[in-house]
């Protein structure tokens, strides 16, 4: 019979010693012994000298005696263990610490959702990485916001763009608050990745531009707001409403699909009318 809820420290265990045993001492140019494997995959004291434990600490873990290791533990087990990305998060999740981003922040768009921002016409939609890059977006979403392709690539950034540029520091009726809210998204995004010299670049510089940027980001708020509502001042078609949606691939974790609809009837028929121009 199934039990109703998870035993993190029984699982954490069984998880353990399936994909210890499931290794083939081969692939990892250990040395043969006289003595046969009586069992399959590697020995505990082979994972624990990978993995930079003792061998003791590894059959605690596997025989559920309620250690509870530490991310950098974790991480050299997934190491050692050879785990997939998937099994690499299970394993954190199992252990109740949160991994690093393991993986290069993304500078280009994923083909497939490169291919899905344009598919999404008429809605206009983007495609951005954590910290505000602008990776794709379709032509509804450039007649809407800006022309993306005007600009080099160090400055397709949502956050730059709302706080620097001319045109559309004055698209968004209620600036204060879209500013906020992107800040406090932006902080939350850089206490997930520490090591993003990148994102910690723009910070500086903003921080040293922009006095509304140094003081909103000192107040120290966060907010990660997944859908939400914006009023822009179109210069060509007048007021339009929007309603926004943020969506996270499973498969591209680190990049998110963003797609405005029409909030009303009149907000769709300016939308129409910018994009028969």
């Amino acid at each position: 019979m199934m039990t109703r809820t998870v035993d993190t420290t029984q699982e954490l265990a069984a998880f353990l010693r399936t994909r210890r045993e499931r290794l083939d001492p081969d692939d990892f140019g250990l040395p043969s012994r006289r003595q046969a494997r009586r069992t399959p995959g590697l020995r505990r004291e082979e994972v624990a000298e990978l993995a930079g434990v003792s061998t003791d600490y590894v059959v605690r873990l596997e025989q559920g005696r309620g250690l509870r290791p530490s991310a950098h533990v974790v991480e050299a087990l997934a190491q050692a263990l050879r785990l997939a990305p998937d099994e690499r998060a299970y394993l954190f999740n199992l252990a109740q610490q949160r991994p690093r981003n393991a993986e290069r922040p993304a500078t280009t768009a994923a083909p497939p959702l490169a291919r899905l921002v344009a598919d999404l016409s008429p809605l206009p939609a983007m495609l951005m990485n954590h910290r505000y890059d602008i990776l794709a977006w379709n032509a509804e979403m450039a007649r809407l916001l800006l022309d993306f392709d005007t600009l080099p690539p160090s400055r397709r950034n949502a956050m730059w763009l709302c706080l620097m540029h001319p045109e559309i520091r004055e698209l968004y009726v209620d600036r204060a608050r879209v500013v906020r809210e992107g800040i406090a998204h932006l902080r939350a995004a850089w206490a997930a990745h520490p090591e993003d010299r990148a994102l910690t670049d723009l910070i500086a510089e903003l921080t040293t531009r922009d006095e509304e940027f140094a003081r909103l980001w000192a107040e120290r708020d966060i907010t990660v707001n997944g859908r939400g509502r914006k009023v822009l001042r179109h210069a060509a078609v007048g007021e339009i409403t929007v309603h926004f949606e943020v969506l996270v691939p499973l498969q591209d974790p680190d990049q998110r699909l963003v797609v405005y609809r029409a909030a009303d009837e009149e907000s769709q028929s300016a939308l129409d009318r910018l994009c028969a121009r």
